[in-house]
């Protein structure tokens, strides 16, 4: 008998319009190490301090990705303008339970989440008496639940917002894509009922083009930056990593990164000390 053919799994189909130019937020809640990430990627110096809502407006860093085939084929076609691909990151103030509905300048820091292609959510796994926490202890698995909880009613108050504008389009016209685009918000209404994000969904490609014309902050990629210790970071122990991922399982999935924001800034201060 001839060997059987290994069966790949099929790969979820990631949402979102193609760019060159990819726009990533740090969200998460106040105080978890957004701002001293950022610091880190981008080696500015915004203010990271000890209270909630230090950072109001979002600050961007734009990071050249570098890619030796976009120089070669600069050096071959040599083109009069030249645009490398690049990803913008943004630091914005962290969310509050009760955001969606406006709570700690809620809805302002959400649409600048919005305006994003793609989502850093960094959650915090170390323990500091000394950094203020907004829920008053250390508990990452209940954090991810309040970002994701506040991401999902958010989307159901845009989905509202869109469902509205079909009706009136369908009562008006009687259009066809706007009734097959009023299905595909029928699923979404659906999947966020059951707490569910929109990118966990299976969909076709017309669904996706209709996913794709409106900005449910669910439907976003999204990547957990885990941030743990600086001794737990050296000794690559923290209680909470399996936690942490088998819940990112069940909700959605999503690759995860443990890392030490206090421990990365330690390295660029150092860097930045025997540079001088």
């Amino acid at each position: 008998m001839p060997p059987k053919k290994k069966v790949e799994p099929e790969k979820k189909v990631i949402l979102g319009r193609a760019s060159n130019t990819l726009k990533m937020g740090l969200v998460g809640l106040p105080n978890v190490g957004k701002s001293t990430t950022f610091n880190v990627l981008s080696n500015l110096q915004v203010p990271a301090e000890n209270y909630p809502f230090c950072t109001i407006d979002p600050t961007e860093a734009k990071v050249y990705v570098p890619d030796h085939r976009f120089e070669r084929l600069v050096e071959m076609y040599k083109p009069k303008s030249k645009v490398a691909a690049s990803i913008s990151v943004f630091d914005i103030a962290g969310l509050v339970k009760g955001a969606s509905e406006g709570a700690g300048l809620g809805n302002a820091f959400l649409s600048h989440i919005q305006a994003v292609d793609g989502i850093y959510h960094v959650v915090r796994a170390f323990p500091n008496e000394e950094v203020i926490h907004e829920e008053g202890d250390v508990d990452p698995i209940r954090d991810m639940e309040i970002i994701t909880g506040e991401l999902i009613a958010k989307d159901f108050q845009h989905l509202e917002k869109i469902n509205e504008g079909l009706d009136a389009k369908i009562k008006r016209s009687n259009d066809k894509a706007c009734k097959e685009e009023k299905e595909t918000m029928a699923k979404i209404d659906e999947m966020l009922k059951k707490k569910q994000p929109v990118r966990e969904g299976t969909w076709s490609a017309k669904e996706i083009e209709h996913i794709n014309h409106h900005t449910f902050m669910t439907a976003k990629p999204i990547v957990y930056l885990v941030n743990i210790g600086r001794d737990q970071f050296i000794t690559k122990k923290n209680k909470w990593l399996p936690k942490i991922m088998q819940w990112i399982k069940e909700n959605g999935g999503g690759p995860m990164l443990p890392y030490s924001a206090e421990f990365e800034q330690e390295v660029v201060d150092t860097a930045g000390t025997t540079d001088k």
